[in-house]
């Protein structure tokens, strides 16, 4: 009678937590929102990209710099996927500020930074520190602490928009880029373009997401004026079809470059190209409401030792020499003891969109390795994500030697993207195996 009455009791709870969950589910609405800021700086920061413009400063602008960002929402966790047009994304130092900062005021706890690596962008590793730009760079120091500022009140806005909505995506292989590194016949390339929608439950657009990788290097070096180059053409020339806003988020751009040719020449040609070209795309997504609206996120830093000893007086003079002092030892004070990190950020959305972040220059063989092994229904890479790590590159690219796969600007040890692009699929699949809220 006893354990008749315990087996009772024990049935009644069980399924009264499943109901409960259930219900919780039920009550869960996948909802989005979009906001963006100009971060263009001012004249007189020293550019970005280039070591032979050394510290020389902006004279001017030719395209604004955007800061374009969407935060999700499940009901319980907050995720927020921003791009911007900046040749890196923000510093570790600035990214923990950044994440603090919007944690506490609008409560998102996941950030997915990722910078479109233009060549005009402004430098943003200096910091207030003898040696480091104090004193000299007065001036780009200052525009670091107004862009974390600008970059969190825009994450602010867009949570402030939330909105039940929903999402669709569409991808195809193109001719769009081409690798400028490898020499070999048959040389390794992410054709993948990429485009994810989000709408209103009534079919409004929020927000577009472009992933493609090619490096944004088609404006003149020596115009020393602030630039998005192509990427910020394209994006400018899909809302102008559309009316729709849109966010580009690079890829695996270490060894890949635009593909150009007369039809789509130089910066603006090939902007505008790629903009129609996923303009159209986006018209055959056919968004839905998510079954499952959840957001999982996982953020991990791994610290190796330094194939190019940066601990070597000698060796860094070389560096100085190539780009500037105190941009040098700023970045030594992120990369100290002769250690590189890297941050690896693995999102999945709603069981079924896999976003994985890597804070660097990945090679393309890396985001095919992931999007061939990854468990998740669409999965895409963003590089130069939550930080910067200089170039990662695949061990085949490291065998055959160049730009990129060189210890001069690739400090991690051969095989840490591949080790990396693994631990993300392991993290992708063992997301897709935990419960629902």
């Amino acid at each position: 009678m006893v354990s008749h009455i315990i087996k009772k009791t024990f049935l009644f709870i069980f399924f009264l937590c499943l109901f409960s969950v259930t219900f919780a589910y039920s009550q869960s609405v996948f909802k989005a929102g979009f906001a963006m800021v100009d971060i263009t700086p001012p004249a007189g920061v020293p550019m970005w990209g280039y070591g032979a413009r050394h510290d020389l400063p902006a004279e001017g602008t030719k395209y604004p710099l955007n800061f374009k960002v969407v935060v999700f929402d499940d009901g319980t966790n907050r995720l927020a996927v921003g791009g911007m047009d900046l040749g890196r994304s923000p510093t570790q130092r600035s990214m923990e500020k950044i994440i603090e900062h919007v944690k506490k005021d609008c409560g998102v706890s996941y950030v997915m930074l990722v910078g479109s690596h233009t060549h005009h962008g402004p430098v943003i590793e200096l910091i207030n520190e003898p040696d480091c730009g104090q004193g000299k760079f007065d001036k780009a120091i200052q525009y670091v602490e107004e862009l974390e500022n600008k970059i969190c009140i825009a994450i602010s806005e867009a949570t402030a928009k939330l909105t039940p909505a929903k999402i669709g995506w569409t991808s195809e292989q193109t001719d769009l880029n081409r690798n400028r590194v490898s020499k070999k016949p048959q040389k390794m390339r992410d054709p993948e373009l990429t485009i994810i929608r989000i709408d209103t439950i009534d079919d409004k657009p929020i927000t577009a997401m472009i992933n493609f990788s090619a490096h944004p290097v088609l404006d003149d070096i020596f115009d020393r004026r602030w630039s998005s180059d192509w990427a910020g053409i394209m994006q400018k020339r899909f809302e102008e079809l559309l009316n729709v806003p849109c966010i580009f988020l690079q890829g695996s751009a270490g060894d890949m470059s635009p593909n150009t040719n007369d039809q789509r020449k130089g910066m603006v040609g090939f902007g505008n190209a790629i903009g129609e070209y996923s303009a159209e795309l986006y018209k055959t997504i056919h968004p839905t409401v998510p079954t499952q609206p959840l957001i999982q996120f996982k953020s991990e830093r791994f610290t190796y030792p330094s194939r190019m000893d940066t601990t070597n007086s000698l060796t860094m003079a070389v560096y100085k020499q190539g780009f500037f002092p105190e941009l040098i030892n700023a970045l030594l004070k992120e990369f100290s003891n002769n250690t590189v990190s890297v941050t690896l950020t693995t999102a999945l959305i709603n069981k079924e969109l896999a976003l994985v972040g890597g804070s660097g220059e990945f090679f393309s063989g890396l985001a095919i390795r992931l999007k061939a092994n990854s468990p998740a229904k669409k999965t895409i890479f963003l590089g130069y994500c939550n930080g910067h790590s200089l170039y990662i590159p695949t061990v085949e690219a490291i065998e055959e030697g160049g730009y990129g796969a060189d210890p001069m600007f690739s400090w991690v040890p051969a095989g840490t993207g591949e080790e990396l692009i693994d631990k993300a699929c392991a993290n992708i699949k063992q997301m897709l195996t935990e419960n629902l809220h």
